[in-house]
């Protein structure tokens, strides 16, 4: 069994591996195609479709009664994406942040949690809660789209597919590897914790959460390692929109969440905290690698929080 785990791990990280070139590359080429950047490219049609598995999670979840599971993941989500993806993309070569990011997407990124927390704080997470969610979203889509129309103008030349459909192709196919890659990488580290008998908690918490953000996984590392690094950093800032706002305010607005802001508190800071990293201490706008290493401890260290709140050590 665990052979056949170990398998599964293995394809997993090489369809992440092969899936995540064609998805940068048909993102880049759809981006000089539609006479975008690749930061607007990367903050919505990669970030919306590289966390479809979490939309699909809150939406099962949440039909099933059990949106709980859906607040949970989606947040959840949103630490090992800045914390543990951006954080080892940054440790590996530094990159600038890229003044759409900070300006239009890095503020969104850090009012969602902000105010899921404040609508935490009566215990639930109503329709109308959702709704506002929602409507935070589409305002947030609306800058976006003026913004696209602004950029419409000017043609940037990126390495890429030259033609609108074999870019849209590449996307198409990349992305379908990559959701192979995060549902194996899943079975895998399921199998590998019943094998050896580790703890099925801390698995989840570590190993799947990862197999679910192996599409932002694999888009951000290859992305930098391409030099495309905006594409990168604007899907893990367009994920996390995604998740907070969209993700959850769909759950909410399928059945209300019924969650005491003491569960929760802990992801909600750490997820900001991770985003504040990104921009305090202020100064150049370049993210070094310093600041990725920081962003990888405090991973460790939520992590380490969590065994910890289960009662698994200590």
């Amino acid at each position: 069994m665990a052979t056949a785990d170990l398998v599964s791990l293995g394809s997993g990280v090489l369809a992440a591996g092969v899936g995540g070139e064609l998805f940068v590359r048909g993102s880049v080429g759809l981006a000089h195609w539609a006479r975008l950047s690749p930061g607007i490219v990367g903050a919505t049609v990669a970030a919306f479709a590289t966390s479809s598995p979490e939309l699909s999670v809150a939406t099962m979840a949440a039909l099933e009664g059990k949106p709980q599971i859906a607040l949970g993941d989606a947040l959840g989500s949103n630490v090992v994406n800045v914390a543990l993806i951006l954080g080892l993309t940054l440790a590996i070569s530094g990159q600038r942040m890229p003044a759409e990011s900070s300006r239009r997407d890095l503020p969104v990124a850090l009012a969602g949690p902000l105010l899921t927390g404040l609508l935490l704080l009566d215990g639930s997470l109503s329709r109308v809660d959702g709704a506002l969610l929602l409507g935070v979203f589409l305002l947030w889509m609306t800058g976006v789209l003026l913004e696209v129309r602004r950029q419409r103008s000017v043609a940037e030349v990126h390495r890429g597919e030259r033609r609108g459909w074999p870019a849209v192709l590449s996307c198409a196919v990349g992305l379908g590897l990559l959701l192979v890659a995060g549902r194996l990488v899943v079975l895998g580290a399921r199998g590998l914790a019943q094998s050896f008998g580790i703890d099925a908690f801390l698995v989840g918490a570590t190993l799947v959460a990862i197999g679910t953000s192996m599409p932002e996984l694999a888009t951000s590392l290859i992305a930098t390692w391409r030099g495309h690094t905006e594409v990168g950093l604007g899907t893990i800032l367009g994920s996390n929109i995604f998740n907070g706002l969209w993700v959850v305010g769909v759950a909410a607005t399928i059945t209300p969440i019924a969650v005491p802001v003491q569960e929760v508190q802990l992801v909600l800071g750490f997820g900001l905290a991770a985003l504040f990293l990104l921009i305090l201490p202020k100064g150049s706008d370049v993210l070094q690698r310093r600041r990725g290493w920081l962003l990888l401890t405090m991973y460790s260290v939520y992590v380490l929080a969590i065994v910890r709140g289960r009662g698994l050590i200590g």
